[in-house]
């Protein structure tokens, strides 16, 4: 009976140590998921990689978050590193698309599923790339503008042609030569009523940086401009400091794009005359559960296939790439409350910053 006992307690034993060896070799070990971010200076990134780090959590990952400042080499390091520490996708805002590729194809080779988040990553050996329509984004923006200065019925005999100045994102920004495509679609319509005065990229979509080149434009152009199509919000309220100091706000048209809270201000403010509202609240959610759904092999019907030549408007490029593209909005003083207070994508306090209490709208 002893005998008997004592083989039991060993058996009982021996399974305790077998399920704690599995347990330490990995059989309730996380799967690892890496984010990469080009930079946290843009408004945006940050609380979307916050988003997306803790909705990963919650499905069960761990999850790697790093930012690289809009250093192209650091940003390669830091995905090999994320590859060498084991994970198993990778969700990768890109500084510069093309030089991201290196860095991802080799993730790819070691079995990491890899997803372009907002920004095309210039190789077909991504899982996946999730963004808006860029090309709309170009549309609405340089439609906006066309609007606003009533092209249709532009008398160039009396008034000459519409001066015009193009202010492009980043170029290292695939998205930047997508929106650009969408604002030529527009803008080419109206070729023979159009003077382009300056043609620049804005390098980092950076604020200052757009400041600096509309000095240097309006000066050149001795403050004669009639429109700018700008490529987001960050540029276009860089642009229009140097604009108000020749007090061309609010007289002369200009785009931007993501419906920041400054943006949005500035439009109320009779200054930004239209932006292109993309609701990211949505894109962080769809880029974790098709991470999650890539990981564990799972098929996704909302993906189509997109060559990478009409994806980067570049018919040198070869190659196929799983995509896809959420809607995006128009936003003017007209529906600025409607499509962005209401929704809650921005406060009503920062929409309304500094407007008297008798032009404001009721708070929703």
């Amino acid at each position: 009976m002893k005998t008997k006992m004592f083989r039991l307690m060993m058996a009982l034993v021996v399974i305790v140590m077998v399920a704690s060896a599995l347990a330490g070799c990995g059989g309730s070990k996380k799967v690892k998921i890496g984010i990469s971010m080009s930079d946290f200076a843009t408004e945006r990134w940050k609380p979307e990689a916050d988003l997306m780090k803790k909705q990963l959590e919650e499905k069960g990952y761990e999850v790697v978050v790093q930012e690289a400042n809009h250093d192209v080499k650091l940003q390669n390091d830091q995905i090999d590193t994320m590859v060498a520490q084991g994970v198993k996708g990778l969700i990768i805002v890109a500084e510069d698309g093309d030089a991201a590729a290196t860095a991802v194809e080799k993730a790819a080779k070691a079995g990491v599923k890899v997803i372009a988040y907002d920004r095309l990553i210039k190789t077909d050996k991504i899982a996946a790339y999730l963004s808006f329509n860029n090309v709309e984004v170009g549309r609405q923006q340089a439609a906006g503008v066309m609007k606003a200065i009533d092209i249709d019925n532009w008398d160039v005999a009396s008034k000459g042609k519409v001066r015009l100045v193009k202010l492009g994102g980043s170029p290292t920004d695939n998205n930047a030569i997508l929106f650009r495509k969408g604002q030529d679609e527009i803008l080419d319509k109206y070729a023979d009523k159009l003077e382009i005065v300056s043609d620049q990229w804005v390098d980092n979509w950076d604020a200052a940086n757009a400041l600096k080149l509309m000095e240097n434009i309006l000066t050149a152009a001795g403050n004669d401009i009639d429109a700018v199509v700008a490529s987001n919000d960050g540029t276009a309220l860089g642009a229009l400091e140097a604009m108000k100091a020749q007090k061309l706000a609010g007289v002369v048209p200009i785009s931007g794009q993501d419906a920041t809270g400054d943006g949005c201000n500035s439009i109320v403010k009779g200054e930004l005359t239209v932006t292109i509202f993309k609701d990211i609240r949505n894109l962080a959610p769809i880029a974790v559960d098709l991470m999650d759904k890539l990981v564990k092999n799972t098929a996704n019907p909302d993906l189509k296939q997109y060559t990478l030549a009409e994806l980067t408007n570049d018919p040198s490029k070869t190659g196929n790439v799983m995509a896809y593209f959420l809607p995006v909005v128009q936003v003017t003083k007209d529906n600025v409350y409607d499509e962005i207070v209401k929704s809650g994508f921005q406060t009503y306090d920062a929409v309304y910053r500094d407007i008297p209490e008798d032009q404001r709208p009721a708070k929703p």
